[in-house]
């Protein structure tokens, strides 16, 4: 293949499609507007699933190397109520076909298996232009342009490329997150660590609950989640975080203390991530040289275990799909005709999961959903 390709965006999906493609011997371009693989933590943990991650990995040759990231006993699942008590406690499985990774070290896993200079780090996208005679021209902030034939928006929720495609864009789910960690050996908190269980802990009620996981060296991280409008998001002051975690705290008035010593305690500057997504069965009408992989294509909320397992998928599909067919627009088609069914299927389940979690049935629900997955 003599086309430029150009791949926006450093995340799973857009470090897959161009590691399976230069298992091939094709070169792509990522362009990512991140200074360094290091300028940002890149949250918790992912459960990588047989059918769409362990696939992806596979096509990019990298499995083994996967395997050695496995953290065993971390997939081990409790779920409580406001006041402490264990509805349903699933412990570790060493045998899981979902295992657990950090999701930091598996990006990384990504970035070092690349060609050197693959990857243009602090190449934010400002604008991109369907040019006349085909091809696209893409415009950074720092001012410089690039051209390439075939552009792939592997670029989050906020997609630049999304545009070329489709007017949809990204709405607020109803949902916000906001993170929460413990260090290691905090010796105040000792009897909330333990209640979280070897695992993930979710304690759930209507509208609100705290999720936390407990990792191997006994630190925390996990999030609050509340059902909140838009202008309360607004509305919370950060600034000061321990004011910040006591107005949090008030969201939780009569719950165990065991639980809210893990937000009130919390030792970092509280985050707030609210939980937004794109139209359940999003699809739209090929545009030649272009299309999109991951959240960019299909964000969804995380509560079908499936954004970064779908990055890495569509990114090795997408991969192979080019390798296969000498015709871009027929590459390009055939990846889409696998896509649209495939997230749309994901994004049902994660809509229904959603409310599943934090709906009036809650916890009770959560315990359902567990015992007949």
């Amino acid at each position: 293949m003599q086309k430029t390709i150009a791949i926006v965006g450093a995340g799973l999906g857009g470090l897959t499609l161009a590691r399976v493609l230069q298992t091939h011997g094709v070169a792509a371009t990522i362009y990512e507007g991140e200074a360094s693989a290091t300028t940002r933590a890149q949250g918790g943990l992912l459960d990588i699933h047989e059918v769409t991650g362990q696939v992806a990995l596979r096509a990019a040759g990298l499995y083994e190397e996967f395997r050695t990231l496995v953290r065993p006993g971390e997939d081990a699942k409790r779920v409580v109520d406001r006041h402490g008590t264990i509805l349903f406690d699933m412990p570790a499985d060493p045998g899981s076909a979902r295992p657990e990774v950090d999701r930091g070290e598996l990006r990384r896993l990504l970035v070092d298996s690349l060609t050197p200079g693959t990857i243009r780090w602090d190449h934010k996208v400002t604008s991109v232009r369907h040019l006349p005679e085909g091809g696209y021209v893409l415009t950074f902030a720092e001012g410089s342009a690039t051209r390439a034939d075939i552009l792939i928006g592997a670029d989050g929720a906020w997609s630049r490329v999304r545009p070329l495609l489709t007017p949809a864009k990204p709405v607020y789910s109803g949902t916000c997150f906001i993170e929460i960690a413990l260090a290691s050996g905090v010796q105040d908190c000792q009897a909330s660590v333990a209640a979280i269980g070897s695992g993930t802990l979710m304690a759930v009620a209507p509208d609100k609950g705290i999720i936390a996981h407990r990792y191997a060296d006994g630190h925390v991280r996990g999030y609050v989640a509340l059902n909140k409008p838009e202008e309360w998001m607004r509305s919370i002051d950060f600034g000061d975080p321990s004011a910040g975690l006591r107005q949090l705290a008030d969201e939780f008035d009569g719950w165990s203390p065991l639980l809210t010593a893990i937000l009130t305690q919390s030792d970092v500057k509280p985050w707030l991530r609210p939980i937004y997504a794109l139209p359940v069965g999003l699809t739209w009408d090929r545009v030649p040289g272009v299309t999109l992989v991951g959240d960019a294509a299909h964000l969804m909320s995380p509560f079908a275990g499936e954004g970064a397992n779908l990055a890495m998928y569509d990114g090795a599909d997408l991969a192979s799909k080019l390798v296969e067919h000498s015709d871009i627009e027929v590459a390009l088609t055939a990846y889409e005709e696998r896509l649209f069914p495939r997230s749309g299927d994901a994004a049902s389940r994660s809509a229904q999961n959603l409310e599943i979690f934090f709906g009036q049935e809650a916890p009770q629900s959560v315990v359902n959903l567990f015992d007949h997955s």
